[in-house]
């Protein structure tokens, strides 16, 4: 069945997004129907993403590692689509841009934007984004201060005078106002994502300069460092009330002096600004975005009664047709790692599907595939995720994968499907760290037993709790030698063996165990129960 195309809702102006990166960090150099056109969707995009037409159209498209003859070929056979399935912009580093490209977008009626060649793809993905989400929440305040951060960044660069950057706790860059000619390297280097200069960073650490910024809410004046072509700068800490009445840290201001001397009042200014970015912070720190809330009704957390239809429209994703859910779980407390997996997670996820969704949900983090050309290339896709973050981040994950998904209406229980397998294979999955519910039926279905079980003080057999009080009053290993017994299918000599202990001595404790408990190995119906409560007190639960 054909269904009509729906039409793309309006977004942010290009040049607002042109300002918002930076000339910094990008250049405009072709715009065939100016730069007025709406962005309102991104998506990293691949070699492999161009031979396809996307599942839904995608307004900027940004193509890593594209060499340019693959990028001219793509943007002529642009030419012959619709133009709702047209990208209406791309960016792309400058190895990619030339004469030619420039020429197949005119006739493609694509605008061209260069990224620097030494910006990060994930921090120039992130700040559109950003952008995004600030226009998706319904524009301005009124308070002309409280608006955003890159607002916020503009006003106390015109009022202090010099270059502004806002940034994390991590030293990434949240925001930033306009660069000019006298923009030294670490300024450059900051919005491009890129760590600045080492041996000024040694210099600031020796100075004390992160810790004050930790500790207090002073104005530090940090003068210029001719050597390193460093300009003078001031720096704010950004700092709120936490919850337990004390202060925690999120962020900090630092105003670069450009070929003009400060204003008089740049450190009051600063003060000032710090005091509004803490409240814009806080505010999207516990303000969930539109695209988080339209996410979190997909996949369940409000309960049921979700508009689908409205939902994927929003979201831009096809209603109907197969669709894959994978959960990832890092086996570490949530934290800091765990918010960088996200981002990372999903910068991934739409590389390998630029109409992927990702968010995060409590401890885990979620994603919906809504096209995939192969369920076999889902399952390579998670496993090489999962082994590329544990080799290259140290993060070690899990992952199940509900495969396949009849349609959006069907994501929440996918979701239960995917934490059902979460839950019940935290310590052992059948097939590495990646699995299904369908290839770890056994385990999932054990764990909720287990849980039942583990729920019930009227369940948990009184007898165990005789056999372990004796080994632990007598040093015995009666309860390990059941299980070594239980997990040989009653084969002593392979159970002695791998306890070693000679089979005559596992036949002594074997009985023992038996004596004291009342429990019969040669009765199934023992044996099974038996397993069961041995399988509850390997997890901690010790019998009434």
């Amino acid at each position: 069945m054909v269904t009509e195309e729906p039409s793309r809702p309006e977004g942010v102006p290009l040049r607002e997004l042109l300002d918002a990166l930076d000339s910094a960090v990008i250049d405009l150099v072709e715009a065939p129907d100016g730069d007025a056109v709406a962005i309102g969707s991104v998506a990293l995009l691949d070699g492999d993403d161009l031979a396809e037409a996307p599942a839904a159209p995608v307004d900027m498209s940004l193509l890593v590692g594209v060499r340019e003859p693959v990028v001219r070929r793509w943007l002529g056979e642009l030419a012959a689509r619709p133009a709702e399935q047209r990208p209406r912009v791309v960016l792309l580093k400058s190895s990619a841009e030339s004469a030619a490209v420039r020429g197949a977008a005119r006739r493609s009626r694509v605008a061209v934007v260069v990224v620097h060649r030494r910006a990060r793809w994930d921090t120039v993905l992130a700040l559109v984004r950003r952008v995004l989400d600030r226009a998706g929440r319904g524009g301005p305040s009124d308070d002309p201060l409280d608006t955003d951060l890159f607002g916020l960044a503009q006003i106390v660069a015109q009022n202090a005078g010099g270059m502004v950057s806002i940034e994390d706790p991590h030293s990434h860059v949240l925001a930033y106002s306009a660069s000019d000619e006298s923009a030294d390297e670490l300024r450059i280097l900051s919005i491009l994502g890129r760590e600045g200069p080492r041996d000024y960073l040694r210099v600031l650490q020796d100075w004390g300069v992160f810790d004050r910024l930790r500790r207090s809410d002073e104005v530090i004046d940090l003068p210029a460092h001719e050597e390193l072509n460093i300009k003078r700068r001031l720096v704010v800490g950004i700092h709120a009330t936490a919850a337990d009445g004390g202060s925690r840290t999120l962020g900090s201001i630092w105003l670069q002096q450009g070929d003009r001397p400060f204003k008089p009042d740049a450190a009051e200014v600063l003060r000032g600004a710090a005091a509004v970015a803490a409240r814009i912070i806080a505010r999207a720190l516990d303000a969930p975005s539109t695209e988080t809330l339209l996410l979190q009704r997909l996949f369940g957390v409000h309960g049921e009664g979700v508009d689908i239809p409205s939902v994927a429209g929003a979201l831009r994703i096809p209603v109907r047709g197969p669709a894959a859910v994978v959960g990832f779980a890092l086996n570490a407390p949530a934290g800091a790692q765990h918010s960088a997996l996200g981002s990372v997670i999903r910068l991934h996820a739409s590389s390998f599907r630029p109409d992927s969704i990702a968010t995060v949900l409590g401890d885990r983090i979620y994603v919906l595939l809504p096209g995939y050309r192969s369920a076999s290339s889902v399952t390579a896709w998670t496993r090489q995720l999962v082994d590329q973050l544990e080799a290259r981040r140290g993060a070690v994950l899990r992952a199940g994968i509900a495969i396949p998904v009849a349609d959006l209406t069907q994501v929440a229980a996918a979701r239960a499907e995917v934490d059902r397998v979460l839950d019940s294979t935290a310590t052992t999955f059948p097939r590495g760290r990646v699995t299904t519910l369908a290839e770890s039926r056994t385990a999932v279905l054990l764990g909720e037993i287990l849980d039942l079980l583990a729920a019930r003080d009227e369940l948990h057999d009184p007898r165990l709790r005789v056999l372990f009080d004796y080994d632990r009053d007598h040093g015995s290993r009666l309860g390990e030698s059941l299980e070594g017994y239980l997990r040989e299918h009653g084969d002593v000599r392979r159970a002695a063996a791998a306890l070693r202990v000679h089979p005559n001595t596992l036949r002594y404790r074997l009985r023992r165990a038996e004596a004291l408990t009342g429990i019969g190995l040669a009765d199934p119906a023992d044996r099974l129960l038996l397993e069961l409560q041995l399988a509850l007190h390997r997890r901690g639960h010790r019998p009434a």
